[in-house]
């Protein structure tokens, strides 16, 4: 009974997500301008991620276990460490 009516309640509040444009407190202002632009961005710009924050995967994966191809750069560690 407790579980169904937690349930409920959780898919309630779930739901309930602001539809509004987002706007500053009263009293407060927007962010000043990033250097080098004029205009104050709006809030929308704000809250979107950039391109190179999520960059496009460019490598497949690999799906199977491969033979790796022979690494000249993988030289074990020097014997003498200062």
């Amino acid at each position: 009974m407790r579980a169904a009516l937690l349930v409920t309640a959780l898919g309630a509040l779930a739901g309930c997500g602001q539809r509004a444009d987002l706007k500053p407190r009263a009293g407060k202002e927007m962010p000043p301008p990033p250097y080098g632009r004029a205009d104050r961005p709006k809030s929308a710009e704000l809250l979107e991620t950039p391109t190179l924050a999520i960059p496009k995967r460019s490598v497949e994966l690999r799906t199977r276990s491969e033979e790796r191809d022979d690494d000249p750069f993988d030289l074990p560690p020097p014997e003498n460490i200062p």
